[in-house]
């Protein structure tokens, strides 16, 4: 397996802060890796250091770019962290996939708009094209801002809570897309989520974040009773049930 992001005994954080020190781990190429921890544990931090925008106080983050390009993300921001009073359709908010953060300034060419289209059917809201974001329900703006990070056709997907304050059913249908993406168009896919249900069922390598805590590894072998016990100061168990991993805490209460 090719390795695309390498952490070098990297210490994070802002200043003289020190959110996060001495980590080292590796992302490889086709990983479906979770970053999972408490809000406020250095999840975000070690993104921001993915994507370039927090060089770390002491280590490396070293990307290694594949098939002599470098390396492309789709990042999909939490969908409260978008400005919904702006008055953009589905299809523009899409469209800014393509530019890279200069709004909407630019003219659309050709190749912009067949690549939008194609991510907007990718997601299976073609349908909703002219319809303004805010408008939309949370799994439909989910959707909408994953085909946004599409249309740059990155080699990896970064998600950030992707199914926060999603009933049940939204929820699902978000990480059965997130997984198909993984699995049938083979790309790297990068999850920060604090539900331990949707990571557990879902990635295959994780990390457990907290602050003095980083653990990382295949995910059968970092979720455990005891790990999840030490971190969140309380007891956790860990049940197998119709091969499905179930998360249980204190008094036997799954997290849902």
């Amino acid at each position: 397996m090719t390795t695309l992001i390498e952490f070098r005994k990297a210490t994070l954080g802002y200043g003289r802060k020190v959110v996060l020190r001495d980590i080292s781990f590796t992302i490889l190429d086709g990983d479906y890796f979770g970053l999972v921890g408490p809000n406020g544990a250095g999840k975000t931090t070690i993104l921001r250091a993915i994507l370039g925008g927090l060089k770390p106080l002491n280590g490396e983050v070293v990307l290694h770019p594949g098939n002599n390009r470098p390396l492309t993300f789709g990042y999909v921001p939490q969908r409260d962290s978008i400005d919904e009073i702006l008055p953009y359709t589905v299809e523009e908010v899409v469209a800014m996939g393509r530019y890279r953060g200069i709004g909407l300034l630019r003219r659309v060419s050709a190749a912009d708009r067949q690549a939008v289209a194609r991510a907007l059917e990718h997601v299976a809201i073609g349908n909703l094209r002219d319809r303004p974001f805010k408008d939309l329900s949370g799994g439909q703006k989910q959707r909408a801002l994953i085909a946004r990070a599409l249309a740059s056709d990155p080699q990896i997907l970064i998600l950030d809570e992707p199914t926060n304050g999603m009933d049940l059913s939204s929820r699902i249908s978000i990480l059965d897309l997130i997984k198909q993406l993984h699995d049938d168009d083979a790309l790297t896919i990068i999850m920060v989520s604090h539900l331990l249900d949707d990571v557990a069922n879902h990635v295959q390598r994780i990390a457990l974040v907290e602050p003095g805590v980083f653990l990382v590894g295949d995910v059968d072998k970092v979720l455990t009773g005891a790990n999840l016990s030490a971190m969140y100061h309380l007891p956790v168990r860990v049940d197998h049930l119709h091969g499905s991993t179930v998360i249980l805490t204190g008094g036997g209460h799954g997290h849902h």
